[in-house]
């Protein structure tokens, strides 16, 4: 796949014809960050956006005390960085590689050139975000308003729906990186797994969990999710 059919190829990008992917691949920068590699900073200059080709990419804050809380983790085909291009400010977060990661840059000031030209690039991307500001939104509920086991519960269920239903859910990322999502610590994790595989609502075998009772993870997550 040569690299204007890979950029259409990208749900961020779907639907535009030949001559803007062209336009596009004009202007994107390719980079690779090994894992662990920071990408850049909370504070640092919103230059550009990127999307993930390969590899994994988490988005994360740090507290005062140097506590971790991830916010997103994006995979090939996503998007992220994107609110400074049309902020013109800093990036709001942090972005670190959970893996060697391929990513295409696009620099802010010939990005906004092109949707000067071409208003549609820009639907396309405020379609994304407001999908994200809806998950970033539901983040914040259950980390204040729901307990640990309520957070995981959801979590499953987005992922089964992320799978168009599944009950076979394979994590992509380690039970220290999840603890970090839903604002816990591995141990608690740990400790909620076994309880709700004892009560029937999963399997739990290494980073696979089947879905046993959904609608236990639904009563779960709606009663604010204490076990």
């Amino acid at each position: 796949m040569d690299i204007v059919e890979q950029i259409g190829a990208l749900p961020l990008f779907e639907g535009l014809p030949q001559n803007q992917l062209q336009d596009l691949a004009a202007i994107k920068v390719d980079h690779v960050f090994s894992r662990g590699q920071t990408i850049f900073m909370e504070g640092d200059a919103g230059t550009g956006f990127y999307v993930v080709i390969s590899g994994r990419v988490k988005i994360f804050k740090l507290s005062a005390e140097g506590k971790e809380q991830i916010l997103h983790i994006f995979g090939p085909g996503e998007p992220f960085g994107e609110v400074p291009v049309f902020e013109g400010r800093h990036f709001p977060a942090s972005a670190e590689a959970m893996a060697e990661s391929q990513l295409f840059f696009f620099p802010r000031t010939s990005f906004v050139a092109l949707i000067k030209k071409n208003p549609f690039l820009a639907l396309n991307m405020l379609a994304i975000l407001s999908r994200r500001l809806r998950r970033f939104t539901a983040l914040i509920d259950d980390l204040s308003l729901k307990e640990v086991p309520g957070r995981l519960a959801a979590y499953l269920l987005y992922l089964s729906e992320q799978k168009r239903g599944s009950a076979v859910l394979e994590l992509t990322i380690t039970k220290g990186q999840l603890a970090s999502l839903l604002g816990t610590i591995p141990e608690t994790l740990s400790r909620i797994l076994g309880k709700m595989s004892a009560q029937g609502l999963i399997e739990s075998a290494g980073p696979r969990i089947r879905l046993l009772d959904r609608q236990g993870l639904e009563n779960l997550v709606d009663s604010g999710g204490r076990l």
